[in-house]
């Protein structure tokens, strides 16, 4: 029996549905996982998403693009092969894929991570014979600690910035609107953000997201002091004349990348971190297991790591696809 995804250049290919899953340049049919950038490529002819997935990926595609949302858990036939979409618990929409073929299961993780976030809808275990997972962070030393520990470490840093600006670069969708909300239960003081995030900010608040109120640093008085406030901002902007503006400051940085020792000396922030929207070590393998998947193949990121491990444990595993950037979007 041929496997039902294949790789191809434009990315991994279902003939029996004629679609690809987050391809990599525009296609006839595009199924995409979640908003970001990395996994939704502008100038497809049509896209299917879940439906929750819908405003961010019409803000970020445009008005031409052609975007069909189905409901989590909704059956659609294509072609030969029958596509439904369940949470991946990544950011606002994301979604696991689930396409049923000719007598086997196919289950394509796209982003996920197995730990609570009150901005989108918690990892569902998808029983599947093949899980394709992402591999972002599948190496041993990626665990994370308790979110909510970490988003106190945030705040108390903040408040312990009382005669500077504290400027927190994260990524402007997913993880921004993350720490907003999981600050909530710390403050309801206003943060300040970049204009790349308000946007995407307010389309969470328009899905029933609760966060902290954000105010836009453009719309700010010119001249005013920033010193005891939290400013969230995209780590583009790091560098940049658009800096000036907070006087005497530190720098943090939130992201999966923070718990390699040294990286964060090695990048020059004050703070780091570890707050990631993609599974850990323990994660992917609990996702493993729970699937009953018969065959594994990894994506991305540490992809050979993750198949070797699995394979001296006695499960079928390879790779498919490419390698992902070490630091990708919304990490």
């Amino acid at each position: 029996m041929p496997p039902l995804l294949v790789p191809a250049p434009e990315g991994l290919f279902c003939a029996e549905g004629g679609f690809h899953v987050d391809p990599r340049v525009p296609v006839p049919l595009a199924v995409v996982t979640h908003a970001h950038a990395d996994h939704a490529t502008p100038g497809c002819r049509r896209y299917l998403c879940a439906a929750a997935s819908l405003p961010l990926l019409a803000h970020r595609l445009g008005p031409e693009a052609v975007l069909e949302g189905v409901a989590y858990g909704e059956r659609r036939m294509l072609s030969g092969a029958m596509v439904s979409f369940h949470p991946a618990g990544h950011i606002l929409g994301s979604a696991q894929v689930r396409i049923e073929g000719t007598g086997t299961v196919w289950v394509v993780t796209g982003d996920y991570k197995r730990e609570s976030d009150p901005t989108c809808a918690p990892f569902e275990i998808v029983r599947c014979d093949v899980l394709v997972t992402e591999a972002s962070y599948a190496l041993p030393i990626f665990r994370w600690d308790d979110p909510r520990e970490v988003l106190r470490d945030i705040h108390a840093w903040w408040i312990g910035n009382a005669q500077k600006a504290s400027v927190l670069f994260c990524y402007v969708l997913g993880k921004a609107q993350r720490i907003l909300a999981g600050l909530l239960e710390f403050t309801e003081r206003p943060v300040y953000v970049h204009g790349a995030i308000e946007p995407l900010t307010a389309l969470y608040r328009a899905a029933g997201a609760r966060m902290l109120p954000t105010l836009p640093v453009a719309e700010t008085q010119k001249g005013r002091p920033f010193a005891g406030e939290l400013i969230l901002a995209p780590i583009t902007a790091r560098g940049l004349p658009w800096m000036k503006r907070f006087g005497d400051f530190e720098s943090a940085f939130a992201s999966g990348s923070m718990r390699i020792r040294g990286q964060r000396r090695r990048r020059a922030f004050d703070r780091g971190f570890a707050l990631s929207d993609h599974a850990d070590w323990p994660g992917i393998l609990r996702t493993v297991s729970e699937t009953g998947a018969r065959q594994v193949l990894a994506t991305h990121g540490h992809r050979d790591a993750l198949a070797r491990y699995l394979r001296e444990q006695g499960v079928e595993a390879g790779a498919i696809g490419t390698v992902q950037p070490s630091d990708p979007e919304g990490d």
